[in-house]
């Protein structure tokens, strides 16, 4: 009886071993690789991003329909039509510190100047010459057309929200982008502030 402490002890260490093994989930399915994803795959969760991220709302032309503002399926992410006149924003608006939008957001104007949305598709008047890592350096580090030298991007571009954004989902959105149809369209420099 003096070991009865000891042997119950062993007993109970064996059982809980044995109780742990048989919980256990084969290894099998706890080191299941998933597949990589395929370059479909890619283009398809960078077409949900650039949806989610609103790149639409202000890089593609529109026309009004009967619900509103409707992407012009032609020039989608083409950005601000360069056979459009540049259209001169109220000073007196810009003076008591509005920021305006033309009709369709793809210019806007305010204390910056006024700017107009980059051509997105990949022509070579958009991203068709870029590399990954100019598109990269444009949505995280804010420098236009992706070069380190560039100047910044201007509002209302948003791209300090795009600072953390995960390298596979900066590959998507450049992935899918690179898979649109590319539209010819040089979009207008940006106009600084009117002085005075």
């Amino acid at each position: 009886m003096k070991n009865f402490p000891v042997i119950f002890l062993t007993l109970a260490l064996a059982c809980a071993a044995v109780l742990t093994c048989c919980n256990e989930k084969p290894a099998s399915a706890d080191t299941a690789q998933t597949p990589a994803p395929t370059l479909q795959d890619t283009v398809k969760r960078g077409e949900y991003l650039v949806g989610i991220l609103g790149c639409n709302d202000c890089h593609s032309p529109k026309r009004m329909g009967p619900k509103g503002p409707e992407i012009i399926p032609e020039l989608m992410l083409s950005g601000y039509p360069s056979d459009r006149p540049i259209g001169n924003p109220t000073p007196e608006a810009l003076r008591e510190g509005w920021a305006l939008f033309n009709a369709d957001l793809t210019a806007g104007a305010g204390p910056w100047g006024t700017t107009f949305a980059a051509n997105l598709t990949p022509d070579d008047s958009g991203i068709g010459a870029w590399s990954f890592e100019q598109f990269k350096r444009a949505l995280t580090e804010g420098k236009s057309k992706g070069l380190a030298d560039g100047r910044m991007l201007l509002p209302p571009m948003p791209w300090t929200n795009y600072i953390n954004m995960k390298e596979e989902d900066l590959q998507a959105v450049f992935q899918y982008l690179k898979s649109i149809k590319p539209v010819r369209n040089v979009v207008p420099a940006p106009v600084p502030p009117a002085q005075g």
